[in-house]
């Protein structure tokens, strides 16, 4: 008993039973085969029919791979198919009588179809007749009126029994009563029936016997014996010695279908030897089926028979009946009318659809089946015959595999970009006369497969551009086409990798991967490169992707940005250089050439030559191509022997630039005489002019730094003057804030700085970016004592997801059982409206999702009462459950929400159990596999990235790489990279970085300068591939570093070329006499612009020294009278960047008692040289005096800054309370008032701020704010072991937290 289990047929169709037909998608070929099997009627369900897997030569796998399944045209299913075990069993009662009547032999056929490839097998099942019916007689009592005169071997046909079984199950012989006056003869029908007649064998005696009664017994031939009886009344009649004859036996007519009611057949004659009443004759139809008695109709008196009823070929082609004459004494006489049905084209065909797929995939091969029809016609001969087409003319055909059924096929190679639907229209005809036809139109949609390449509406795109463009600029838009559909014609472009003069084309160009736009990375110079060839690849989203290339070409314009470059005569500062010119040239003599290039090209490199300005144009001229200086008249003795001739030299652009050469000329024949006019030419001059231009504006710049440094002080002071004025009109008392402990913000530092900002706000604040509490009504904080530092939100009179568009979704569930009932009329069209469940059980429309159901199976049990009774369980670990929805059936639902990224498929253990004793168990495994949908976003590793980039990078540095992860699979899984646009100082962030949309790359565009951009910040978009397409973005803020790229800028003593500028130093000062002080700046930030400052040089080293860190020069001994008069030190100054960079400046230095023992030394200083002296000494003292002013102010305001910071520091160590301070009337925030609304922040930054621009304090379980309800509206501050500032850098935070202390502040004063 252990073996034993309980018999049970599983079906488990998966999904609408429309599924079945798009499976035929994949059928490429059709097998066929045949089997005929003979079972007895009335078999017992689930009995075995054969095994036809065996029988087709099948194996079971076979049978479950191809989905085996029974189509019949039959509303019964007799048979199922037990693919598991290749069994065909009885699906239901078989009742051969009900299936086909009287014919025999019976059975009925179906198809069995299997998928992948396609097979078609014909199965025919007959069936066998047992005796289940007893012959059956259609009357009681059978009533007969018989003359006493009748003669003996008289016949009296009696009433035939019918019985529904054939064969030898069927009526088999009659039997009559024992009596003395008839014997009973049985005869047979050319149809087979028997029908019995009584023969007068004796006399009858109406005297003797008035009347008899007797049985008439009916038997079959089956085993065991079934009998049917019927009472035969006879009345004997008085003598009536003759019965009717009819002049036939037989009568044989023929009727046409469909013909019209009192159509004539025939007419049957029968006479009778009598006369008078005994000789008149009726006639009626005896022992006919019911159907035939509504269809034909006899005159009783003339014995025409003609059409009563509808005559349908398609359900009898032949009528057989007995006619009866009968006279008035009661004899009668029978015979036999055959009625032959001509059958007329009344029948169009009939087209069923087994199978049908759309959409078909574009590349399917020729001959790829789309559907399945099975294509009938109820009439006969010609009539049914079909000849089935395709109306239009369309890249499909039509073929007969078996009888009455067609495939439809593809003809040639599908193209979806040619044409994307068909309606095909099948057509099948008959050949009657005339012929009629039936149409059934084929709605067909063509897939798309990603088949088609991005093509460019151009082999080769030429673009122009100028040089010195701006980084960022637009220098084409490359499209491509893509003719496919949906993510298979989204195009990306992408920058083939190739190397411009050994850098990689990435630094020079970069393309937006979704428009195509190409965008120069930074400026071009057409003198270093012409142009730039490079290839973009256009990759559609299929899978796998198909691309193309095209070649773009951009060619750099030259622009006039280049100025003339004189090469001869050689321009030093300060020098003389002059061509000598003896009186006794002749006229056109060559003095000297002017040679100058231009790197331009073109006409913007021409050059032409022209005299400016001449000490005497009439004595030269230049040449106009050559640049040649020539003598235009004869030298004189008047001529000057000084000539200065200004050449500017011009080129042919447009705006021209140009460059100006001064050519010094000595009219003379000797070089006494040249150096005699040339004694006032010094360099000390030209240095003077110099320095003293320097020194003003040295001034200049300080003054205005200084007095703009006073305005903004004063102005800052009156407008807290007036702050506090209103506030001194408030009834609040002004409580100071002290703040909590900030000391751990980050930094590494020593020392720590205080900010304290006071933000004002009106009431039109609302406009800002920052967004604060309304009133209390609307929006009120509370603490939650039980939390460790958070607060609730709490929402009065609207709820807050009553807000569009809010983040927050609050999901609920909730199991709710219910009952609904219909009423529907029968016969009600398909689609009939019946009720809305979704209202009348109040659910959402959404919610009718769960619950899907992904199998129906089929339980049974073949015991009976509770051995035969079942329950079903799956495993209980699975989002699924079971439930009965018919007997014997059972749905496998989902019961839950399905995750294909937390558990990708099922192993679902269905166990049925019986309730016998012991109880026997069977189990099923079923594989479900969950299909994936775009349900995750693409999830960034961070939600912001910060990254570091040194400046002067060169241009396509790769920054860092993005990384994303989306939880999806395949096309959804399968994300891009895009960047935001942003604006960054008025320029795109596309012209400053970009980013690779497959890798995720980050490179730099351009090279970046510390000094103009200290950091920036931009979005990333990372977007899937899924329909509809989810993005995520992640925030990337690039901070530039500093380099040591620029070197010390020395701004006293101002050098100028060979100007003489000297600082005087008394012999009689003492050591550590201040002589002057080097003052340099470094545009660098941090270590890089730590100055120092050491003596390179020095006439005497030991008289003078430089300190290291200021500057200053100072005597480190007493001046004696053996020093020299004249002391040239040279200082450099060197910053502390890694590696450094200096400057060196020179100082002079006189040391000397008196001016005139200076100038006596300084024999070539001139009058004007001592007025330059003394106007660079007095510029010089200016500008000491006001830088000393300017730096005496910053001082004092870091001072106290410094002052009032500590005093900070000293309330942090105090046991005071912390108040905060209230602003007033915060309740009208959002009000239309005029006031003023003070807010009070304090941020503190230390040394190590650079890292940030801005720290706010974190929320949450830092920093609680708690209500003591024993003060008199007081909160105190308590906080936690971890400072606040500890947490990370968030720019959003502040404005959480200015929210709950707003929201609270003004709950306090509520409360108060």
């Amino acid at each position: 008993m252990e073996n034993q289990q309980p018999l049970c047929k599983w079906r488990v169709p998966f999904g609408h039973p429309r599924v079945m037909f798009l499976l035929f998608l994949y059928f490429f070929n059709i097998v066929a085969g045949q089997i005929r099997y003979t079972i007895p009627e009335e078999t017992k369900k689930g009995s075995l029919v054969g095994n036809v897997a065996q029988d087709l030569g099948l194996d079971l796998k076979r049978l479950r791979s191809g989905r085996a399944r029974i189509v019949t045209e039959r509303n019964i299913q007799y048979t199922e198919l037990k693919t598991d075990k290749g069994m065909l069993v009885v699906n239901e009662r078989i009742d051969r009588e009900q299936l086909c009547g009287d014919l025999t032999p019976c059975s009925f056929s179906f198809e069995i179809i299997l998928e992948n490839p396609m097979e078609l097998h014909h199965i025919t099942i007959e069936v066998l007749d047992v005796n289940d019916h007893p012959p059956v007689f259609k009357k009681s009592n059978i009533m007969l009126d018989i003359s006493e005169a009748a003669n003996v071997g008289a016949r009296f046909v009696l009433d035939s029994a019918e019985d529904p079984d054939v064969g030898v199950n069927g009526l088999h012989n009659y039997a009559l009563s024992s009596n003395d006056n008839f014997v009973l003869k049985q005869h047979v029908n050319p149809d087979g029936s028997k029908y019995a007649e009584m023969v007068l064998q004796k006399q009858l005696d109406r005297e003797t016997f008035p009347h008899l009664s007797l049985q008439l017994i009916a038997v079959d031939g089956g085993n065991p014996q079934r009998s049917g009886t019927v009472n035969i009344n006879i009345i004997v009649l008085d003598a009536n010695d003759n019965a009717p004859v009819f002049n036939q036996s037989v009568y044989k007519a023929t009727v046409i279908e469909n013909a019209v009611k009192g159509t004539y057949i025939v007419t049957v004659n029968a006479t009778d030897a009598d006369s008078g009443s005994n000789g008149y004759i009726t006639y009626s139809m005896s022992n006919v089926r019911s159907n035939i008695a509504d269809l034909l109709s006899i005159d009783e008196v003339s014995g025409l028979l003609s059409v009563s009823g509808q005559i349908d070929f398609e359900k009898d082609n032949k009528y057989e009946l007995r006619i009866d004459a009968k006279d008035q004494g009661g004899l009668k006489d029978s015979s036999k009318v055959i009625i032959e049905v001509t059958d007329v084209n009344d029948n169009a065909p009939t087209i069923s659809v087994m199978s049908f797929t759309s959409p078909v995939s574009e590349d399917s091969p020729p001959g790829t089946t789309i559907g399945i029809i099975n294509v009938k016609d109820l009439d006969s001969g010609e009539n049914g015959q079909i000849i089935c087409r395709i109306e239009q003319n369309a890249p499909f055909k039509i073929k007969s595999n078996l009888r009455n059924y067609y495939t439809l096929v593809t003809d040639t190679v599908l193209d979806r970009e040619t044409v994307s639907e068909y309606n095909i229209t099948v057509i099948a005809t008959d050949s009657g006369m005339p012929p009629l036809s039936t149409k059934r139109t084929f709605y067909l949609k063509v897939s798309d497969v990603n088949d088609n390449s991005p093509l460019f509406s151009e082999s080769v795109y030429n673009a122009f551009i100028l040089e010195n463009n701006s980084p960022g600029v637009s220098l084409h838009t490359v499209r491509a086409k893509d003719p496919d559909e949906n993510q298979n014609n989204r195009v990306s472009y992408i920058l083939e990798d190739s190397y411009i003069s050994g850098s990689p084309i990435s630094e020079y160009i970069s393309i937006n991967a979704e428009s195509g736009v190409i965008h120069a990375v930074r400026s071009f110079d057409y003198e270093q490169i012409k142009q730039l060839l490079f290839v973009v690849k256009a990759q559609d989203g299929g899978s796998p992707p198909l691309s193309s290339n095209v070649t773009v070409k951009v060619l750099i314009q030259d622009q006039n940005d280049n100025p003339p470059q004189v090469l001869y005569p050689v321009q030093t500062g300060g020098s003389l250089v002059a061509e000598m010119v003896p009186r006794s040239v002749d006229v056109g003599y060559l003095v000297t050439k002017v040679v100058a290039v231009d790197v331009d090209s073109g006409q913007n490199a021409w050059l032409s030559y022209k005299l400016q300005k001449a000490t005497d144009r009439a004595l030269f001229e230049v040449g106009l191509q050559n640049g040649e200086i020539r003598t235009i008249r004869q030298v004189t003795d008047k001529d000057a022997v000084k000539q200065r001739l200004t050449v500017i030299v011009e080129d042919n652009g447009q705006p021209s630039r140009s460059a100006t050469v001064i050519v010094n000329v000595a009219v003379a024949d000797s070089f006494p005489e040249v150096l005699s006019e040339f004694t006032d030419f010094t360099q000390d001059k030209e240095y003077n002019d110099n320095l003293t231009f320097y020194l003003v504006l040295a001034l200049a710049v300080v003054s205005f730094l200084f007095i703009t440094c006073l305005v903004v002080i004063i102005s800052v002071k009156i407008y807290r003057w007036r702050q506090s004025r209103v506030m001194y009109h408030s009834n609040l008392p002004v409580i100071p804030y002290y703040p909590p402990r900030y000391s751990d913000t980050l930094g590494t530092g020593t020392l720590q700085h205080v900010y304290n900002y006071e933000v004002c706000r009106t009431t039109d604040s609302r406009k800002s970016d920052c967004k604060f509490g309304g009133a209390g009504s609307q929006n009120v904080l509370i603490m939650d004592p039980s939390s460790t530092g958070t607060m609730q939100r709490i929402q009065s009179e609207k709820s807050i997801l009553d807000e569009p568009d809010t983040p927050l979704e609050v999901r609920k569930n909730i199991q709710l059982t219910g009952q609904a009932r219909y009423s529907v009329a029968e016969e009600q069209g398909e689609g009939s409206f019946v009720g809305n469940i979704a209202r009348d059980l109040g659910l959402d429309v959404a919610r009718l999702v769960s619950g899907t159901t992904i199998a129906v199976i089929n339980v049974d049990d073949e015991d009976s009462d509770s051995n035969g009774v079942v329950k079903c369980s799956i495993n209980a670990d699975m989002p699924f459950k079971i439930e009965s929805s018919l007997t014997g059936y059972y749905t496998i639902v989902t019961d839950n929400f399905l995750d294909r990224e937390t558990i990708s498929e099922y192993n679902i253990t269905i166990t049925v159990s019986d309730q016998g004793s012991p109880p026997l168990t069977s189990r099923k495994h079923i594989n479900v596999k969950v299909s994936d949908v775009n349900d995750n976003l693409p999830t960034f590793y961070q939600s912001e990235y910060i990254k570091t980039v040194p400046e002067n990078n060169s241009p396509g540095f790769s920054v860092f790489t993005l990384s994303a992860s989306d939880a999806d699979w395949g096309q959804n899984a399968r994300f891009s990279y895009f960047l935001e646009e942003k604006m960054i100082n008025g320029a795109a962030v596309s012209s400053l970085v970009s980013v690779n949309s497959e890798s995720g790359v980050i490179h730099a565009v351009r090279s970046f300068d510390y000094e103009q951009l200290k950091w920036f910040e931009f979005n990333v978009t990372a977007r899937d591939a899924g329909s509809p397409p989810l993005s995520s973005v992640a925030i990337v803020r690039i901070v530039v570093q500093d380099q040591n790229d620029n070197p010390p800028q020395v701004l006293y003593p101002v050098q100028t070329g060979g100007s003489l500028v000297a600082e005087m130093v008394p012999r009689s000062v003492d050591v550590g006499y201040l002589v002057t002080k080097v003052v340099a700046v470094d545009v660098d930030s941090g270590q890089n612009a730590w100055l120092s400052y050491k003596l390179q040089k020095a006439t005497d080293r030991a008289l003078f020294e430089v300190g290291l860190q200021n500057g200053e020069i100072r005597t480190i001994r007493q001046v004696t009278d053996k020093d020299a008069v004249k002391q040239r030190l040279t200082v450099i100054v060197e910053d502390n960047g890694q590696p450094s960079r200096s400057a060196t400046v020179i100082v002079n230095v006189a040391v000397a008692d008196s001016f005139p023992e200076v100038l006596s030394e300084f024999t070539d200083f001139t009058q004007d040289k001592e007025y330059n002296d003394n106007l660079t000494f007095y510029l010089v003292l200016a500008l000491a005096v006001v830088s000393f002013l300017f730096i005496t102010c910053l001082v004092v305001i870091i001072s106290v800054k410094i002052y009032r910071w500590r005093q900070s520091r000293v309330m942090y160590h105090s046991n005071l309370p912390v108040i905060p301070y209230y602003p007033p009337r915060y309740s009208d925030t959002l009000g239309t008032g005029t006031l003023q609304h003070v807010y009070n922040y304090e941020v503190c930054r230390t040394t190590d701020s650079r890292k940030s621009d801005c720290k706010f304090g974190g929320a949450g379980s830092q920093n609680v704010l708690k209500m003591d309800p024993s003060s008199t509206g007081t909160m105190q501050r308590i906080q936690s072991e971890k400072s606040i500032l500890d947490e990370p850098d968030s720019p959003l935070e502040v404005r959480k937290n200015i929210q709950c202390v707003y929201s609270l502040m003004y709950c306090f004063s509520k409360f108060k």
